[in-house]
């Protein structure tokens, strides 16, 4: 047997994946490439921290349209992969997510049950011969292309290393569509679920109405071409709720709840609960000065335009006893 024949038998098989593909398992040959990534069986795998998965994909030389699953559990914190596990912050998590090399969206997820679905289009100059698609996610403090003063402005707001223990629930790759239903208005559960905001994730994906914004700050994301809220310009209608009595001290809840929800109705009643944006900055670009907001009554209008570059954050003003919510958002 010649030395060619030998490694010819040798080398592993390598098949790539073939669109359309939905990648659900640790275990499958076209996860070529994990950087702080445990493989698992039932999912694609969980972050011990910021890392990479990279998978060779049979593009062909064809523009892809990749979808990314990310959720947390109970294990979806700092150390479980070495068994010194830290007590899970309060705080929610604010990560990147990337694929070769570029910055295609930010997700906030808060709680033990936060789902979000990251979806981002690739063309076919972005896919390399040899097929190998890289898909990151780090926390925002990490890696090139974010601006500092986005950095210092969720300092405390946000969890220390984000990424840790969130779980890789799949890849999807596919062909994009040739068209997409591109509503006018979109409520504020269904723009988290088409990604156009990450306000904390979603654990129920049926669910509709107002998205309440405990976190006082959300990412408005580009999103696919020629869908909801990826050109011109979104009109962001936000309200407030009262605040929930089992987020206040015991003693508070026991002595002025009634007195809480009284006051939220007062400025309900005069047309004064119109919660306000402090600042909105592009990841990339850094503050993009005086929010365009207007207040209606108990209901206040940010106009935006659409992310199409990079995602935004925007931080909402805290009012106590109040909570701020999105209601919907307009494509313009």
């Amino acid at each position: 047997m010649s030395s060619a024949e030998s490694a010819t038998d040798l080398d592993p098989v390598i098949l790539p994946a073939i669109p359309p593909v939905h990648l659900l398992s640790g275990d499958v040959s076209a996860l070529q490439v994990t950087d702080r990534l445990r493989r698992g069986a039932q999912i694609l795998g969980r972050f011990e921290t910021s890392g990479l998965a990279g998978f060779k994909v049979a593009a062909q030389g064809r523009p892809l349209r990749v979808r990314v699953s990310l959720s947390t559990d109970e294990l979806s914190v700092s150390g479980w992969h070495t068994g010194r596990t830290e007590p899970a912050s309060p705080l929610p998590r604010l990560v990147q997510v990337r694929c070769q090399g570029r910055l295609r969206q930010c997700a906030l997820l808060k709680g033990r049950r936060a789902l979000v679905q990251v979806p981002f289009d690739l063309t076919a100059e972005e896919i390399p011969d040899d097929g190998l698609i890289c898909v990151e996610v780090l926390d925002i403090t990490e890696g090139d292309g974010v601006r500092e003063e986005v950095r210092q402005a969720v300092s405390g707001l946000v969890a220390p290393d984000g990424v840790a223990g969130l779980r890789l629930n799949k890849v999807v790759f596919e062909e994009p569509p040739a068209v997409d239903f591109d509503p006018d208005t979109l409520d504020g559960a269904r723009c988290e679920l088409s990604s156009l905001i990450s306000a904390g994730g979603l654990a129920n994906r049926n669910r509709q109405g107002v998205r309440v914004l405990r976190s006082g700050l959300f990412v408005v994301n580009p999103v696919l071409k020629d869908t909801f809220g990826s050109s011109g310009r979104l009109t962001f209608r936000l309200g407030t709720r009262a605040e929930a009595a089992s987020v206040l001290p015991v003693t508070w809840r026991r002595m002025h709840s009634e007195l809480r929800w009284l006051r939220h109705a007062g400025r309900k009643l005069f047309g004064t609960a119109a919660p306000s944006v402090e600042r909105v900055l592009s990841v990339r670009d850094g503050d993009m000065g005086a929010p365009e907001q207007r207040a209606q009554g108990n209901v206040m209008e940010l106009a935006l335009p659409s992310a199409t570059q990079s995602p935004y954050l925007v931080l909402v003003a805290p009012r106590q006893g109040s909570v701020p919510t999105l209601e919907s958002c307009t494509s313009q």
